[in-house]
């Protein structure tokens, strides 16, 4: 198998040596921190549409509330003008009713 005298080709060993050290530079410097970063980039993901869920919950709740609020206003409004123009009819009544004094 091993014959005697055959020199080992140095240049092999040492691009191999290159070739695992490139592998687990790549393996520790490069992957596994941008397997965290992921990791954490999730997680903020995550807790950015938990709050993107609240913020919606509160518009919904707040255009209910507009909503609600537009309707009363409404409903004032239309008050207002029947009482306006029943004032108006009273004031009239009593204006035909009465005979001017002098």
């Amino acid at each position: 198998m091993d014959r005697p005298g055959t020199k080992i080709p140095w240049f092999l060993v040492a691009a191999s040596i290159v070739l695992v050290l490139v592998v687990l530079y790549l393996l520790f410097i490069g992957y596994l921190p941008a397997k965290q970063r992921v990791a954490s980039l999730e997680a903020e993901l995550k807790d950015l549409y938990k709050r993107e869920a609240e913020l919606q919950t509160k518009i919904a709740q707040q255009d209910q509330r507009h909503a609600l609020r537009e309707r009363q206003i409404a409903a004032l409004t239309s008050e207002r003008d029947t009482l306006i123009r029943r004032l108006e009819e009273l004031e009239r009544l009593l204006g035909t009713g009465r005979s001017p004094r002098r």
